[in-house]
């Protein structure tokens, strides 16, 4: 039996055999080879072998024709400067994970809407959500738009519909009973989610928070830059990965935000006069990682009661909020960093059961 996401079974004569598409002919179907190995770890490894050499155009007939896995490491070759580092990131693995096991070893002349649509087909079928499937074929339609070869204007990418999904968000008494927890031996970290709660801030916003971007004078927050985990590419480097403060996710997400009285007097409670000092430590050397304050979060919330509760959830629910007090739509969205109202409107904006009976009610002053 094949382990998921993976072409690899053990035969009845107990060998293990593991399939790979070696490539394609000019109608789009794929044609498979083989490798045998005694165990299943040997026929991993001549699998990868086989892929290895595939991509470099050393194991086929048709070594003479560019391959569509050689495109792929161009396109991301020639566009590394202009990603962030986390969507170069995120641009690679899709590349590596998805889209050169299943397309780089196809001749770009084979290359069909079909054959496309198969993958993205396979994609689903392997339990990929459709928006993740959505991303990766993105990134194939930029490489496709990248070869400039002329057979490949008509191949269409037809994208999954992509079902909507109801964002968790904290109702009024959820929010209430989790302030009451943040504020019971409130330290740094309990201080950080609470304030992300009064402002919709996202999670690496947070961490890279010092004390010289609040303004108590002013009693404004000042958003310039994030905190990433990202991978390491000095082999050198004793990890994998390493931490960094870089600018906001896009544009907008740099952005001034008005704080509260409530805000305000929470920060003076923790206020330190360093101000590059980390506001989740109180010093300038000492930060605390994105994924650590998630796992604070999962934590608190635990001890609350509250299920399925993130970093995000806290941003939505911020957002829902000022919508039921009458919040000006295109306000909100400068304050939570969008690019438009449209996408805040569409993403972000609950309309909780409290707001929906309240406009209800309003019927009645008509008498309906």
């Amino acid at each position: 039996m094949s382990k998921k996401g993976e072409n690899i079974y053990k035969r009845k004569d107990g060998r293990w055999e593991a399939r790979y598409i070696k490539g394609y002919d000019l109608s789009g179907r794929a044609r498979y080879v083989s490798c045998y190995g005694k165990s299943y770890r040997e026929a991993k490894e001549k699998l990868q072998a086989a892929k290895a050499a595939l991509l470099q155009g050393a194991s086929s007939a048709s070594a003479g024709r560019k391959r569509f896995g050689t495109y792929c490491d161009e396109w991301l070759r020639l566009n590394r400067t202009r990603f962030k580092g986390s969507t170069y990131e995120k641009y690679e693995t899709a590349l590596e994970k998805h889209i050169k096991p299943g397309l780089g070893g196809c001749a770009v002349s084979a290359l069909s809407t079909a054959l496309v649509g198969q993958f993205g087909q396979d994609l689903l079928d392997d339990g990929l959500s459709p928006k993740t499937v959505r991303d990766i074929l993105t990134i194939v339609h930029a490489v496709l738009e990248y070869t400039q070869e002329p057979g490949l204007r008509s191949v269409k990418v037809v994208y999954p519909k992509e079902g909507r999904k109801e964002m968790r968000v904290l109702s009024r008494e959820e929010q209430k009973r989790l302030t009451a927890y943040l504020l019971t031996n409130m330290d740094e970290c309990k201080f950080g989610v609470l304030l992300a709660l009064l402002t919709g801030l996202r999670v690496g916003e947070v961490c890279a928070l010092r004390w010289g971007d609040i303004s108590l004078a002013e009693r404004t927050l000042t958003v310039s830059s994030t905190m990433i985990r990202l991978k390491d590419y000095d082999a050198s480097a004793p990890q994998k990965t390493k931490i960094l403060l870089t600018a906001p996710k896009t544009g907008t997400s740099a952005r001034v935000i008005p704080l509260t009285d409530y805000a305000v007097k929470l920060c003076r409670r923790f206020r330190v006069s360093d101000p590059d000092a980390f506001l989740l430590t109180g010093e300038s050397e000492r930060y605390v990682e994105p994924r650590t304050l998630q796992y604070r979060l999962g934590k608190y919330a635990a001890d609350c009661g509250l299920a399925g509760v993130h970093f995000h959830v806290l941003r939505h629910t911020f957002a829902t909020r000022c919508v039921e007090v009458g919040f000006e739509i295109k306000s909100l969205s400068e304050i939570l960093g969008h690019t438009s109202p449209k996408f805040t409107l569409e993403r972000y904006v609950h309309s909780s059961m409290e707001l929906k009976r309240s406009n209800m009610d309003k019927l009645s002053e008509i008498g309906c």
